[in-house]
């Protein structure tokens, strides 16, 4: 019996005695201790010590993926719809190079992420031994906080740091890279909580004034808009709870960022869609009409802002945001707010019912009028041809899976890969709730969907989950297929197949002269033999008449799929505002009443 075994009753007394085990048992001990029950990873000569461990225990279920990329993303997205601390597991070298990506995106995505990797033995360290990397220094900037421990009396409080580090504040990604040696020899373990850090405590409670400050500017407002980000699903349930008290309090209207979609109900009256680049006409061009502006866990990404010096030009700027690196960093406001997002909201709302004064009823009834004329413009329109044999827009491939998944009330979680139909997504898949839209928003990587949506359906065995993608990025980390069917997941890939690497395209048409330079794929896969062949069922629909019945069949099926929609080639995706143009110079399509 291992020492592990030995430990898996729930140690409640904080002060027990002090135990010895394998650092790798110590490892796994403090995964449990964090609540882990889920590890994605790949294994390698570096980290087997620890993979013998996971062999002998039943407390922490491991998911084998193909890529180390891919575990990494599966952890995010995993994260990301549960609101717990990811966890992936590699191996030295090549294995933590390889998650380069995945970290990158987590940081920029504000995603908790625990990755551990192995190292080569203490001793060999700079000497370039096989599968050795300088990893600490490699992911230095691709990381909140990155370890190399060397010391086995520190194995323990290091792992459990790492957790706190990566929840705490802004969550992102921590990496631990553990020598091999420390793995294999004997280290101390004792059950600890860690509820602070001498060094690194991040500001949770806001400042009380500018709280009384926000309120004050809100209520005066004329023509208010609460912009909101992807730091209110971060935030945990409550956050999404408090800003859906607040905006029907207000009566303000509210937009979202890309990261934010879902932390307002889509469906409500008072949600203007998503903003930026591909945001709707009316919450772009609320965002520049507006005289305040209340940010909410947004950090002002330029696919939001559009030109800085151009953004929402004579609004009261009010920003609330845990990160205070975030303030003032990209655009100047009036009213700093540093703070968890969900306290900041639930102080606005008892603040705002104590003051006595009433908003400007008219005004923002005027202000709801020119927002209803925007809206009037129908942004998101477009013209089907219905008649047999009509190719598919892809536009409308997205809006009928919600239509035909909202038949079986069932609310999905999507993943997405990265280009057009991500945008697609986000306007024509409307969410009702937050952690169910996992995608890569600051990065923009593109073969995240599939690994992602992996991650989601082990965080949720009996949700939907559906991978809207393009058939570009599916072939980034198409080798997740074999995970998919290994762990019998039954996810659902939705490939909008128009070719092109889509996004790209677009640009090369309206920026390039239309010269459209290696964006096309002339050499594809049949997917439908392709997810065959990993015994995965393969449907396609390749025009308007086989659209509803394949989709329906996909949702049908209790096991995994791939379906191929058969798309429009040089379908474009508006509304679009040209990078680094202000929100009033949006473009519209052809089919908007514009």
């Amino acid at each position: 019996m291992t020492n592990i075994e030995l430990n898996k009753a729930d140690h409640s007394q904080i002060g027990e005695s002090v135990q010895t085990m394998t650092g790798a048992e110590v490892l796994l001990q403090v995964l449990v201790d964090m609540g882990v029950d889920v590890i994605f990873g790949y294994p390698g000569g570096a980290v087997l010590p620890i993979y013998d461990a996971l062999f002998q225990q039943d407390r922490i279920r491991h998911i084998l993926t193909r890529h180390e990329q891919a575990a990494v993303h599966a952890a995010e997205a995993y994260a990301r719809s549960t609101g717990k601390v990811g966890v992936a597991l590699v191996t030295s070298g090549p294995g933590a190079t390889n998650t380069v990506t995945g970290l990158v995106d987590a940081l920029m995505d504000s995603i908790p992420l625990v990755c551990i990797s192995g190292q080569v033995f203490s001793n060999l360290i700079g000497n370039d031994a096989f599968q050795e990397a300088d990893t600490v220094g490699i992911t230095r900037a691709a990381t909140k906080f990155n370890y190399l421990i060397k010391d086995k009396d520190k194995l323990a409080g290091k792992i459990r740091e790492a957790f706190y580090i990566a929840r705490s504040g802004r969550p992102g990604p921590v990496l631990i890279d553990i020598p091999k040696d420390l793995m294999i020899n004997t280290a101390p373990y004792q059950k600890q909580v860690i509820k602070e850090h001498p060094s690194y405590k991040p500001v949770v409670e806001p400042n009380h004034q500018a709280i009384v400050d926000a309120v004050r500017a809100m209520k005066k407002a004329k023509r208010p808009l609460f912009y909101t980000g992807g730091g209110i699903i971060n935030s945990g349930p409550k956050a999404s709870k408090n800003l859906r008290a607040l905006v029907q309090m207000s009566g303000f209207p509210c937009t979202s960022t890309l990261m934010g979609l879902g932390a307002y109900p889509a469906s409500d009256k008072q949600f203007l869609g998503m903003l930026g680049m591909h945001g709707t006409y009316e919450a772009n061009l609320a965002t520049h009409g507006c005289d305040v502006l209340v940010a909410l866990g947004a950090r002002f990404d330029d696919r939001v802002t559009g030109s800085v010096k151009d953004f929402s030009p004579n609004s009261l700027k009010i920003h609330a945001d845990i990160d205070p690196s975030q303030i003032n960093k990209i655009v100047l406001v009036d009213i700093p707010i540093v703070g968890d997002v969900s306290r900041t909201i639930e102080l606005m709302i008892e603040e705002w019912n104590k003051n006595p004064e009433p908003v400007d009823q008219h005004a923002l009834d005027t202000w709801w009028k020119q927002i209803n004329e925007w809206r009037s413009i129908d942004c998101l329109r477009y013209t089907q041809n219905n008649a047999a044999g009509a190719t598919i827009k892809p536009q409308h491939a997205i809006r009928r899976l919600h239509e035909l998944v909202s038949k079986r009330g069932k609310e999905a979680y999507v993943s997405t890969e990265v280009g057009q139909h991500q945008m697609w997504a986000a306007q024509y898949f409307p969410f009702e709730s937050p952690n169910h839209f996992m995608t890569s928003g600051g990065l923009g990587t593109m073969g995240y969907g599939l690994p992602a949506a992996v991650g989601t359906q082990v965080a949720h065995p009996q949700g939907l989950v559906i991978d809207i993608a393009g058939e570009a990025s599916t072939m980034m980390n198409i080798q997740e297929l074999a995970t998919i069917k290994q762990y019998r997941l039954p996810v659902k890939i939705f490939i909008l197949n128009n070719r092109y690497m889509g996004m790209v395209r677009q640009w090369q048409e309206l920026i390039h002269g239309g010269r459209y330079s290696e964006s096309y794929s002339d050499s594809l896969p049949d997917f439908v033999k392709l997810a065959e062949s990993f015994g995965i069922k393969g449907l396609r629909a390749q025009t308007i008449d086989d659209l509803d019945a394949v989709i329906t069949e996909m949702l049908d099926e209790p096991g995994p799929v791939l379906v191929e929609i058969q798309v429009e080639k040089e379908e474009n995706c508006f509304p679009m505002i040209p990078a680094g143009a202000p929100h009033n110079q949006i473009l519209l399509g052809a089919d908007s009443k514009a």
